[in-house]
């Protein structure tokens, strides 16, 4: 049989009581991996009965644990028997050791380990504990209404549990025990409400066929009484919590200690919750299982962040590693070539420029200083400026640039190297970050449009290129340079999609002649060295066309 406590999980919860068994039902319900290692050991496990608790008032706790491991198990969950000895963090998690030397590991902890009630030393207190010897007036009070009611001073909240146990009876006896006196004002608050004062220490309880009939005092005199309220203190159960370097803090009301966490109950280790009597010590059950439930939720929404950072560096080494891939297909100095449509993306771009601190080589595109040297100057429009090569070189002329990208890393990028260059050329240049795919220059006009190798999918590069020839000023200039298919031929790296590639006359096609005139529409050959060495000569396609006047461009079908 498979070992359940076996592997790790998401998450360990250590503690089966209400807190951490509804914390892990939580869990579960989110598909969270999750294990629940108890020790069997609750706090109210005396008790006939759970109160206060909308819906499951009066289950006995047995009952409702057994309910709770059940609804537990029935999302996924695991619950197991164990003692839980120590806990320690490793380099993604916790690993959880159990007494008889098994481990686990785990993502997060939710430590619900509750607290051990320190009972007041008087023989038949721990005897009668939890049955006709109780503390809480919400838990037990109703169970006692109208009976013969005494505390025992033992704690600094004894007069207050003396007020509250007197809105249920009429019969309240304070026994000051070994207790300090009362202060005046409390003394007139408890004769106030009609509640007997008596001197002396209880030195046992009295029962009579296993019901409590009385207090013996050290006079020897036996005051009846049917139900005795002690104020235990309240002790952590913080040995796993401090295995992790957390303090054990006492309570500012003086009735124990707990463990400090914030309002969701992450404590001051990263990881880490706690929630229940561990990290307060006066909650109800109700109160416990809502906390639970309070950091279960806060636990899985700190591992949906985690996960989602996980999954966005894998989806960035993912594209970084296509876009090395695709670095090593061609030799453009700057573009948007790449081997599968699916990169065309922001994420894409930015993870390809943030892998090395210069993509391009730096210089401006042969073929638009070539094409642009004997132009007027005037506006540009540089679409796909990457690090801005073409952009400055533009501006360092005396062009007024727009420079276009989908990456705001090229663009931050290219922005510092305008400034490095000059302040008169940085003046010169706005960069502006946009989507091809659905950015429309309309209606500004540039007396020179230059794209230099955009790569697209014969369906979204048609209509690109379009609106870019629309963006030309009447008497400027289109000036759009891409890869031949031709260069799939050779031993040149290129990627093995030919609609990524087009010729002079594809972006010809939808120029009106009677409104473009064609300067240069080539297959322009060039020489460079493919991967082995080897000197190969490529095509670059251009297409240079003068915009005459106004014109109406016609659109492919």
């Amino acid at each position: 049989m498979t070992d359940p406590i076996a592997g790790a999980y998401d998450v360990v919860v250590v503690g089966g009581g209400a807190a951490g068994l509804n914390g892990a039902l939580m869990l579960a319900r989110s598909r969270r991996s999750v294990l629940v290692i108890d020790a069997g050991e609750p706090r109210n496990a005396p008790a006939a009965g759970v109160h206060g608790f909308l819906s499951r008032d009066g289950i006995s706790p047995a009952a409702l644990l057994e309910a709770g491991r059940s609804e537990v198990r029935g999302y996924g969950g695991q619950v197991v028997a164990g003692w839980v000895s120590a806990a320690a963090g490793t380099g993604d998690g916790f690993s959880v050791t159990l007494d008889d030397g098994r481990m686990v590991g785990a993502r997060r902890l939710l430590v619900t380990t509750g607290l051990v009630d320190e009972l007041p030393n008087v023989p038949g207190v721990r005897e009668r504990w939890g049955r006709d010897v109780i503390h809480c007036p919400y838990c037990h009070g109703w169970e006692v209404r109208d009976q013969a009611v005494g505390i025992l001073s033992s704690g600094p909240m004894s007069v207050h549990q003396a007020l509250l146990f007197r809105q249920l009876t009429e019969d309240v006896t304070f026994f000051l025990h070994t207790a300090p006196e009362p202060s005046d004002e409390d003394r007139e608050r408890l004769a106030a409400r009609g509640v007997t004062v008596i001197e002396g220490e209880v030195t046992a309880l009295v029962v009579t066929d296993d019901r409590l009939t009385g207090a013996r005092l050290a006079s020897g005199a036996v005051v009846p009484r049917q139900a005795v309220v002690v104020a235990p203190r309240f002790v952590a159960r913080a040995g796993v919590l401090v295995s992790l370097g957390l303090a054990v803090t006492e309570h500012p009301m003086g009735v124990g200690s707990f463990v400090a966490a914030d309002p969701t109950g992450l404590t001051a280790v990263p990881g880490v919750w706690v929630a229940g009597n561990v990290a307060d010590p006066m909650a109800q059950v109700v109160g416990a299982a809502a906390a639970g439930a309070m950091a279960a939720a806060m636990i899985n929404a700190d591992l949906v962040a985690e996960d989602t950072r996980r999954g966005v560096a894998a989806y960035r080494n993912t594209l970084i590693a296509a876009s090395e891939r695709t670095s090593a297909t061609g030799d453009v100095s700057h573009g948007h070539a790449t081997d599968t449509t699916v990169l065309f993306t922001k994420e894409f771009w930015d993870a390809r420029y943030r892998s090395a601190g210069m993509i391009w080589s730096g210089n401006p595109n042969p073929r638009l200083v070539e094409h642009a040297v004997d132009l007027a100057l005037g506006t540009a429009l540089d679409v796909g400026c990457g690090e801005g090569a073409d952009a400055i070189w533009l501006a360092a002329r005396g062009w007024q640039v727009t420079g276009l990208d989908l990456s705001t890393v090229a663009l931050d990028r290219a922005a510092e190297r305008a400034a490095a260059a000059s302040e008169a050329v940085a003046a010169r240049i706005t960069w502006q970050q946009a989507d091809l795919l659905s950015w429309d220059p309309a209606p500004m006009r540039f007396d020179l449009v230059s794209a230099q190798f955009i790569h697209l999918p014969k369906a979204e590069r048609d209509p690109v290129f379009q609106r870019l020839a629309e963006s030309v000023s009447p008497g400027g200039t289109l000036l759009i340079v891409g890869h031949h298919p031709s260069d799939l031929q050779t031993t040149l790296r290129r990627p093995q999609q030919p609609e990524l590639f087009f010729t002079a006359a594809d972006v010809a096609a939808f120029l009106d002649p009677q409104e473009w005139e064609m300067i240069v529409s080539a297959a322009v050959p060039r020489g460079t060295t493919d991967p082995e060495g080897r000197t190969v000569t490529i095509h670059d396609a251009v297409l240079r066309a003068r915009r005459r006047g106004s014109y109406m461009i016609r659109r492919p079908d």
